[in-house]
C-alpha cells in the first residue's frame, strides 16, 4: 500500500463532504430550517474521518518524518503550514457546533455563524487539500528516503487495517453517500 496515494484517495471523500457542507449552508441561506442531525453527521464525518482517520495518518506517520528528516524546509511547511491549517479546521468545527447549539436554543441570528463556519471550513480544507496533493506530498515523495517512504507505507497499512476492523471507512463513506443524496 502506498500511504501517500491512500491519503490522496481520502481527500476525494473529504472534498465531497465539503460540497455537502456548502449545499447545506446554502439551504439555510435560502430560508430552509437547519437540519441538525445532518449538520451533526457532517461534523462527525469531519471529526472522525477527516481529522482522526486522515489527519491522524498525516500527523503521526508522514508529517513528523518530514519535520525530522527534511530540515528547515520540512519544518516550515509542516509546522507553519499544514498543522496550523489542521488546527484552524478544528476551530471552525468547534465554532460550528457552538452555532448549531445556539440556533437550537432559539437564537436565529446564529444561523449566520453556522453558515460562516461551515463554508469557512470548506474553503480552508479545499485549499489545504490542493496544497497537500500538489506540493507537500510530492515534496515528501521526492525528498524522503526510499526507506522512510517504505516505513510510512507499512505504517499506513497497519493503521488502515485497524480502522477497517472497526469499519470506520465503510461507515463514513456510507454516511457521506447518504448526505449527498439529501443535498446534491
Amino acid at each position: 500500500m502506498n500511504g501517500i496515494d491512500l491519503m490522496i484517495e481520502e481527500h476525494r471523500y473529504i472534498k465531497r463532504m465539503l460540497v455537502v457542507l456548502r449545499k447545506a449552508s446554502y439551504r439555510i441561506l435560502q430560508g430552509e430550517p437547519v437540519v441538525y442531525d445532518d449538520f451533526y453527521n457532517m461534523a462527525d464525518f469531519v471529526k472522525t474521518y477527516a481529522d482522526d482517520h486522515h489527519h491522524g495518518k498525516e500527523e503521526q506517520l508522514l508529517f513528523n518524518r518530514m519535520v525530522d528528516e527534511l530540515g528547515d524546509t520540512g519544518e516550515v511547511i509542516i509546522k507553519n503550514g499544514m498543522l496550523v491549517e489542521h488546527d484552524m479546521g478544528r476551530f471552525y468545527m468547534a465554532e460550528l457546533k457552538k452555532a448549531l447549539a445556539s440556533v437550537a436554543q432559539g437564537h436565529d441570528e446564529a444561523k449566520i455563524d453556522v453558515i460562516a463556519n461551515a463554508v469557512g471550513y470548506a474553503s480552508l480544507l479545499s485549499r489545504h487539500i490542493d496544497k497537500e496533493d500538489h506540493v507537500v506530498y510530492r515534496f515528501a515523495q521526492r525528498e524522503l528516503s526510499p526507506e522512510t517512504l517504505a516505513q510510512i507505507d507499512a505504517q499506513c497499512a497497519d493503521f488502515e487495517a485497524k480502522q477497517t476492523e472497526k469499519k470506520v471507512q465503510d461507515h463514513y463513506i456510507h454516511l457521506l453517500e447518504s448526505l449527498e443524496k439529501n443535498y446534491l
